[in-house]
């Protein structure tokens, strides 16, 4: 089902910007319509004659559009035409209520107006206004104004703090003195006569010895040498913020003649 998406912008930048967003997010730029503001037209009509006027968008040309938008309440159409022809207004033609959601999204983070908040506002100046006007007739007055401080905070990153693990091997040696055992057979001659002992040996048999060594044995056992823990502390801190405000100091001034004085 095909949507129209609006957003109204105050600065022309805050327009191109969130078109820009809607471009890398993936929108066509054929679903993309840009309304520039009533100066910029101005300006581009003083300075192009002969450009068309098929793309200019007078007071009737946003209440035509607002109207085909709101076709069951003038009163919002005429709301937004009138906050329209003030500001940029950027128009997105989506296919889905997804797609619709994330243009809102887009356009509400780039700086889009609430436009029946600032038809409030317009209405309250023009009626302020309307009210100065009419008393200028019969006095004059100067709006006392006074600024004032306001000291709020607000939370920001200022860094962070990352563990990584990682296995790394170093090369070790141990010097072990190993033992080892060898047969010598030892011959030696000798020349006497042969005893009832030599006798008793003559005959057949076998004799055997078993030669030792030690060899060396390798073992890793892994033990834990240390723990790393991230933890956060929170300290508290006084900063003294120091500003300026201004205020409409009125100076009263009187000046008689001698004799008006003497008149009354």
């Amino acid at each position: 089902m095909r949507q129209t998406v609006f957003g109204i912008f105050d600065k022309s930048s805050e327009a191109q910007n969130a078109v820009k967003n809607l471009l890398d997010q993936g929108f066509s730029e054929s679903a993309i319509d840009v309304r520039k503001t009533r100066e910029e037209q101005n300006a581009a009509r003083s300075e192009e004659h002969t450009k068309s006027k098929s793309n200019e968008w007078n007071s009737d040309g946003y209440r035509n559009f607002f109207s085909n938008l709101f076709t069951d309440n003038d009163e919002e159409a005429r709301t937004y035409s009138e906050v329209a022809s003030r500001g940029s207004v950027v128009t997105v033609h989506t296919t889905s209520p997804e797609e619709s959601e994330r243009a809102a999204q887009v356009l509400d983070r780039f700086g889009a107006i609430d436009a029946n908040e600032r038809a409030r506002d317009y209405r309250s100046k023009e009626a302020t206004g309307a009210t100065n006007k009419s008393r200028t007739a019969d006095s004059d007055s100067i709006p006392v104004i006074e600024e004032e401080l306001e000291v709020g905070k607000r939370e920001v990153e200022t860094g962070r703090v990352q563990l990584r693990s990682r296995i790394i091997e170093r090369p070790v040696e141990e010097t072990l003195r190993l033992r080892e055992e060898h047969v010598n057979v030892e011959r030696t001659p000798v020349d006497r006569p042969a005893t009832d002992a030599d006798f008793r040996n003559f005959k057949e048999g076998e004799t055997e010895i078993t030669e030792h060594a030690e060899k060396a044995v390798v073992n890793k056992e892994a033990r834990v040498v240390e723990e790393v823990n991230l933890n956060k502390e929170t300290k508290d801190r006084e900063r003294v913020v120091r500003d300026s405000v201004r205020k409409t100091d009125v100076d009263v001034n009187e000046t008689h003649r001698d004799d008006e004085r003497r008149n009354r």
